[in-house]
Order: C-alpha cells, then structure tokens, then sequence
C-alpha cells in the first residue's frame, strides 16, 4: 500500500502541477505525508464531500458470471486503493454497481438506470458483446462516457465515428484475437480449420473475423458449427469436422461452453490442437474440463509472470482482497482495474470536470503516460481511434499443468518489456 500511495502522490502532483497550492492542501494527496493535516476547512470539506458516482455493469449472476464477477473484484480492488489514500482530492470513489444477468434486456435497463436516474459521472461496463451492443445507443445518444474493459467484439468501439463517439474500449477487440489465431494455425502449417462459435453476438461477431482471415490467405473453413448457450455436448459437431478432413479447431463461446468443446474434442478423438478467444482462459473451463483442455491455445492481453513486478504485485493484492471468491479471469479482472486507475487520472487532468465533453478530450489526448498492470498507455484514444489495443500488445497463452503460460518460450523470455500501441 506504501507504494501504492506513493506511485498516487506522484501521479497527482503530476496531473495537479496547475492547481495552486491550496486546492492541492484542499485534496487527500495531503494526508500521504505522516505528521502533515489539511487546514480545518479542508478537513470538513473532506467529511461531506460528496462521492464521485461511478458506474460499473457485469454479469455478476447467470452463465457469464465467472468473467463478470472477475472484472467486479478488479474494479473493487482499484476503487479500494482509490479511497484508502483519500479518493479524487478528498472525494470517495463510489462504484454503482448493476447486473446484466448477461441478458441484453437487462444490460440495457441498467445503462438506462445509470445513466438516467443515478447520473453516475461516467461508466465502466459490459462483459459480454451482445450486451453492449444492446446498450450503446442509451450512453451515445445521452452524450455519458462509456469505457467498455472486457467485451470484445470488433464492432463496439467503432460503431459511432471515433471523433462523435463516447463509447472507448479497455480490451483487445476479436479482430485483432482471431488474426493472430489464424496467423499462429497457418503458421504452423495447418490450412484446413473448423470453427465452432456460439449463436450470440458474440459468437457471431468472432466467426465473421475468423471467416475473413482465412479468406485473405485464400482459405474456406472446412467446417463450421453454430451452437446455442447451454448446449450440453457438441461431439457430432466434432465429429462432423473430423470427417472435413479439419486439422484444427478454432472456438468462439463463452466459458461454460469452452469446456463443452474441449470435452467433446476428446470423446469425438480429434487429435488436433484447440484455439480459441480469450475465454478459453476461464478458470471454470478448467474446473468442468479437466484434463481435456490442456493444451488448448487461446489469446490474452495479461499471462501471470514473475518477471513484471507491477503485474505480479496487481495479482497478489487482488488474490487478498478476492478472499475465498476465485478470479475466473485474470484479464476481466486487470482490464477493470486499469479502466478505473486511467479514468482517475483522466479526472485529474480535466481538473475535475466531469462533464462527458471533458472526459473524451482527456482520454483521446493523454498528458502523460498511464502505467498499467497490463501494459503501459502512452496514448490509449485519440479522436481517430478508441481501441487501447494494437496486434503487438496480446500474446498466445496455453493450458499446461492447470496454468495459462506463454504458448511460445521466447514470449515468456520478452515479458518484461512493455508492449506499447502502435501508431494507426
């Protein structure tokens, strides 16, 4: 926590270097100093300071509550460390929290509620693409800043012109996860590919990216499954695949069905390898497929490593304050702790202005780096662009042994270099 403190002091000092010296007394920054008290009237306005509402929506119920739940316990962890060294300039951090049930219904009530009745200042939101895609137009149309930390899919972000838009992504989009699935399959000298993706948007969004890979290097998918949330076994589809000729299988789901595929991988016999989304990640994949998903082969922004002391710290304060709950996903968990820690240097450089107007030119031209538990933002946004991701900045993982590694041993020997946005 000591270092915490300190690496906040700094950042505020930083952002705050324009403030005169007595709003900067007037803030908790102050109270970091031992033997050091904000004048009286400071210390009263601190006691009644009203909260800085902040809107957080997950699936914390229902079939994607394992990823949901993962991306709560990052934001709470990061709002925690907010306000145990005073908050923004003596203002609690509050996170209004609502369920979407991974329901598009519910996704959109709750971006309604937020955004209508509790006028939180801004929102962090959405797990699943479907949802948000339900939801954008309420945060768009009502001009409230949206930054999205987990949802993937590739039309999210773009949905609204950059320059007009509120919507911003904290993830690594499908576009850029399934090119780097199919480039690492054709790499390894597989052509004939199967693809098993889930009938949500989701599902949908990732096989159309995978399709248009294939397609650029002049490849048809020998096979492709769709499937409803639930399913219970997908063997004919595999076995379907199998009788392609398919020499690989590439899945676009959600956990629970994940394990499905994996399971169904081993009864149907394929012998080749599994890719997949991110989700292939889940620690619930682990624990309803056993042994059948090792080896399995998915993309990921964030792989547990020794090297990075600043992940490695964000991963042992979070597995304290997780207590008993497991962290199914380490990256829904890392992608909303950095969502909340850049939004709170964004408010101090718009020098607490929280209007949406504010918050989107702060984002889309930072003043100074955010260095993040996932990687370093130099530049996350700008008008032209709301994606934080670029191709080089995401990895392939691997189940091996009931842990997620570096599927390459030379991206392992690299972790330790920040992998920064490339320029458009």
């Amino acid at each position: 926590m000591r270092f915490y403190a300190a690496r906040l002091f700094h950042l505020r000092s930083t952002c705050m270097k324009k403030y005169s010296l007595s709003v900067l007394f007037a803030g908790a920054a102050i109270g970091l100093f031992a033997g050091v008290s904000a004048p009286a009237w400071a210390q009263t306005s601190a006691v009644v300071a009203k909260p800085v509402k902040v809107g957080f929506i997950c699936p914390f119920t229902g079939g994607s509550q394992d990823f949901g739940n993962s991306a709560r316990l990052g934001a709470e962890l990061a709002v925690k460390e907010i306000n145990e060294v005073g908050g923004f300039l003596g203002r609690p951090i509050e996170l209004v929290e609502r369920d979407d049930k991974a329901n598009p219904d519910e996704g959109r009530k709750a971006a309604e509620d937020l955004v209508l009745k509790e006028k939180v200042a801004f929102t962090i939101g959405y797990c699943n693409s479907g949802v948000a895609l339900k939801s954008l137009d309420v945060f768009q149309d009502n001009k409230h800043l949206l930054i999205v930390p987990v949802a993937t899919n590739s039309t999210i972000a773009t949905k609204y012109p950059p320059d007009k838009s509120y919507i911003f992504r904290m993830s690594p989009n499908d576009h850029l996860q399934a090119g780097l699935l199919v480039e690492d399959i054709l790499k390894r000298g597989f052509t004939k590919v199967a693809v098993l993706a889930d009938k949500t948007g989701y599902g949908e969004g990732g096989l159309k990216d995978v399709l248009g890979f294939l397609a650029e290097k002049g490849h048809k998918p020998a096979y492709v499954g769709r499937f409803d949330l639930g399913v219970t076994s997908l063997v004919p589809d595999v076995q379907q695949a199998k009788a392609a000729g398919a020499e690989v299988i590439i899945g676009y789901t959600v956990g629970p069905e994940f394990a499905v595929i994996a399971q169904s991988r081993v009864e149907a016999k394929f012998a080749g390898p599994l890719y997949g989304s991110w989700l292939l990640s889940f620690r619930s994949v682990l624990e309803k497929a056993g042994s059948a998903v090792e080896g399995g082969i998915m993309a990921q922004s964030i792989i547990q490593d020794l090297s990075n002391e600043r992940r490695s710290s964000f991963i042992a304060r979070l597995k304290r304050s997780a207590e008993k709950q497991p962290v199914s996903s380490l990256m829904a968990a890392a992608q909303s702790y950095d969502a909340v820690q850049l939004m709170l240097r964004v408010m101090f450089q718009t020098k607490g202005d929280l209007s949406a107007g504010a918050l989107k030119a702060a984002l889309e031209k930072l003043d100074h780096p955010y260095a993040g538990v996932v990687t370093t933002h130099d530049q996350p946004f700008s008008a032209s662009d709301h994606e934080s991701f670029t191709r080089n900045m995401i990895w392939l993982g691997v189940w091996r042994r009931g842990e997620v590694h570096f599927q390459y041993p030379e991206d392992a020997k690299h972790a330790s270099i920040i992998r920064r946005k490339e320029p458009a």
